[in-house]
């Protein structure tokens, strides 16, 4: 038998530790030893119930690291034994440009990484850069593969990019500053803190600006001359500024939409500007396998704020929702 923590149902939400069988190895698979796993926004929207094809009771998470145990028939048993980072990112599909229908995430409905031991693809685990920590790789999965297809894939970013992030803190923002400041390019960020600005300025930003500030947009143009890509995971009224601040031929890349709805959206500056509106998900498993790579090349060592035991998960989640956070929330389960 195995810990994993499970949310019961959308009228009994919190994040609860039970006890279940372990997982045994299908074809092609292989089980994971999980020793640390991080807090995504994904997880707290399951939690609350607000994602797409929900099935309870849930057991959560999407990011992890840790050591194969045991593998099934097809698989090469020289695996078990080895740290490994976990590929979330379930049926890509066949086409590049986007994810198939039967597409998924690990954590939801299939069994996450918040549990002792979870069973995934064979194909889907990655040998664990040996500058890392596993509790610095459990926070790549899902920020890392949104960045780096975000990135590379959407925007096509180089060293001679300008760019700007919105709300740096986050696990996402974190990692694009992380991975742009490798690169080489000059970026821009915006929070609500000045205390985060003043971080991300120590790990790399060449300034930042209060979102809550009115004609916020007016400084970033000020201090950039003008931004060739945008990050954003927020969207909401805030988008217009976004197009505002983007130069003629640029790209604004969406990963989320915390904010909500973009209304009154400035369409005619869009198209005038002939900005390059590209939305993302997640990554194929060619892309997560470079992300390990450059994150490897580079010796990215993730940010966390803090990490909790793995009995302590419902002080965590709160840690989580307070917003405070200046980069990831682990768990350390093992």
């Amino acid at each position: 038998m195995m810990n994993a923590v499970c949310f019961q149902s959308i009228d009994n939400p919190t994040p609860t530790i039970i006890s279940v069988p372990i997982p045994s190895p299908k074809p092609k698979e292989v089980v994971v030893k999980i020793t640390a796993a991080s807090i995504n926004h994904r997880d707290e929207w399951i939690r609350k119930g607000q994602y797409a094809r929900m099935q309870w009771p849930v057991f959560p998470g999407s990011d992890g690291a840790g050591i194969v145990t045991s593998v099934g028939e097809e698989v090469d048993p020289a695996v078990v034994g080895n740290s490994v980072i976990i590929d979330p990112t379930l049926v890509w599909g066949d086409n590049p440009l986007a994810q198939s229908e039967n597409f998924s995430v690990l954590g939801m409905p299939t069994h996450g990484t918040f549990a002792e031991y979870v069973a995934v693809p064979s194909t889907h685990i990655h040998e664990l850069p040996s500058h890392l920590t596993f509790e610095q790789a459990a926070c790549l999965p899902i920020a890392g593969a949104t960045v780096y297809r975000s990135l590379f894939t959407q925007a096509t970013a180089t060293k001679q990019s300008t760019v700007f992030i919105t709300g740096i803190g986050g696990g996402v923002a974190l990692t694009a500053l992380q991975f742009l400041v490798a690169l080489g390019a000059t970026v821009f960020v915006s929070s609500s803190s000045q205390e985060k600005l003043q971080k991300a300025i120590e790990l790399g930003a060449s300034g930042g600006v209060l979102y809550t500030e009115k004609d916020w947009h007016k400084k970033v143009l000020s201090m950039s001359g003008g931004i060739d890509v945008v990050i954003d995971g927020a969207g909401g009224d805030a988008f217009n500024s976004l197009i505002t601040i983007t130069k003629p031929g640029g790209t604004i890349v969406s990963y989320g939409a915390t904010n909500g709805e973009v209304s009154n959206f400035s369409l005619p500056k869009l198209f005038w500007k002939q900005i390059r509106l590209q939305g993302t998900t997640m990554s194929t498993n060619e892309e997560f396998a470079n992300m390990v790579s450059f994150v490897r090349e580079h010796r990215i060592v993730p940010v966390i704020h803090s990490v909790f035991p793995f009995n302590n998960v419902e002080e965590a989640f709160a840690e989580f929702q307070s917003g405070a956070h200046f980069g990831k929330v682990v768990l350390s389960i093992s």
